[in-house]
């Protein structure tokens, strides 16, 4: 994720970072200035369709479809970015619930229990980091530190494996009457997130837009655009070039960004930055235990 300062909007104008779309687009710019160039010059110079007023008329039905447009990628840019904020929601509460499990267990577990401290200091953190790769169907096991008797199986769910040997640990000091009944239904309701959390931030990975609808978009913006010079290079001669170019970016940004943000798990510069949440996860639980 990109930090910045937003009050310092102007700078944003010049500058140009790896997630501008400026850069993926580019290629579709001098593609774009080519053709309406041809265009262009075909209906000015060569057939003189100005002559035809039915022609001119075109510019209308573009302004009903800019509207229309429009309206598509509003719903498109609110529906990616209700994405990425319920994937920082998700992480945010992940957060808490390791803070609250952890303040849980200082108190609860005996001050002499040295080993079941190092343990959980260990595996709830180990759990972000698993969480975290997971959802980005990757596995790294050198952000994982190593607790005896505990090797993941990387064939399988590896969240759910550390949530598990968690349940396993704090059933087993249950038994020990090192935790009392009521202690561990305190504990169990941060126990039950972790996995709830997970299946939240895994349906949002796993449910894209609806196909059919990101090719209709996809396939509108592409005509919208190439049809554009026939439209008004009547009234705007060669400078249609600028304005079809421009016209472009503008609704291929907003998709490109739209893409990018809809799955906030990524590496990519506008996801989420789980790798400093991570991070931070193990910081505050090593604190706290």
């Amino acid at each position: 994720m990109i930090n910045y300062n937003p009050k310092e909007w102007f700078t944003f104008i010049f500058r140009f970072h790896k997630a501008d779309t400026v850069r993926q687009l580019f290629p579709m710019f001098i593609a774009l200035t080519l053709y309406a160039a041809i265009i262009a010059f075909l209906e000015l110079e060569v057939l003189h369709l100005k002559r035809i007023p039915e022609v001119q008329h075109l510019s209308i039905v573009h302004g009903l479809l800019g509207f229309v447009i429009s309206l598509l990628l509003v719903f498109r840019t609110n529906t990616a970015y209700d994405r990425w904020w319920e994937g920082r929601r998700q992480w945010g509460m992940l957060v808490n619930n390791c803070r609250n499990l952890a303040m849980k267990l200082a108190a609860i577990l005996p001050a002499g229990d040295e080993a079941s401290r190092a343990y959980f200091r260990t595996m709830i953190p180990n759990y972000a980091f698993c969480m975290k790769n997971h959802l980005r169907s990757d596995f790294i096991p050198e952000e994982l530190e190593q607790v005896a008797g505990f090797t993941p199986d990387t064939q399988k769910h590896v969240p759910n494996q550390v949530a598990g040997h968690i349940m396993a640990r704090i059933q087993e000091l249950y038994r020990q009457q090192q935790i009392s009944g009521d202690q561990l239904i305190t504990i169990n309701a941060e126990l039950q997130s972790f996995t709830d959390i997970v299946g939240a931030c895994e349906r949002i990975k796993n449910t894209p837009i609806p196909f059919s609808y990101s090719v209709f978009l996809k396939k509108f913006i592409f005509f919208y655009v190439m049809t554009m010079p026939f439209s008004y290079v009547f009234n705007a001669h060669y400078l249609v070039i600028l304005i079809v170019v421009f016209v472009f970016y503008v609704l291929a940004s907003l998709e490109l960004i739209a893409e990018e943000i809809e799955d906030p798990f990524g590496k990519d510069a506008n996801d989420l930055p789980t790798d400093t949440i991570c991070e931070n996860i193990r910081k505050h639980v090593k604190e706290i235990l």
